[in-house]
């Protein structure tokens, strides 16, 4: 079985940005024009996100840390899982923002008519 080829962080920018510029391609262009730079954004901030998860899985969120060698180590949070928390935070926002630009179909009202209306007015 061939193994696959990782992409480079440039390249799985790129993808994603053309996996979102997709989902908006029935936007007016103008429109696509505004919210261009928050799918740049928000798919540079998932890329980055899935490489902190990365090391986050493999290195744990908690590390043992000491001011000298002469105090204790005690166990804190890591740089990087502050980062992760922040930079998640970030991209929800930019989603959000992204997901009020979707065009709402309107909901069709699929209700028969059972005559009910017409009998209580008619009686």
């Amino acid at each position: 079985m061939a193994s696959k080829k990782e992409l480079t962080k440039e390249e799985r920018v790129n993808k994603e940005i053309r996996r979102l510029k997709r989902i908006y391609k029935e936007l007016p262009k103008d429109t696509l024009m505004v919210v261009e730079g928050l799918i740049v954004e928000a798919a540079d901030l998932r890329v980055r996100l899935e490489d902190i998860r990365k090391d986050l899985d493999e290195n744990g969120y908690d590390e043992m840390f000491s001011q000298s060698e002469n105090q204790e180590p005690y166990e804190r949070e890591r740089p990087a899982a502050r980062r992760y928390i922040a930079m998640n935070k970030s991209y929800q926002t930019i989603m959000k923002q992204l997901g009020d630009y979707i065009p709402k179909k309107p909901i069709e009202n699929k209700e028969k008519d059972d005559g009910f209306d017409d009998f209580v007015t008619n009686r």
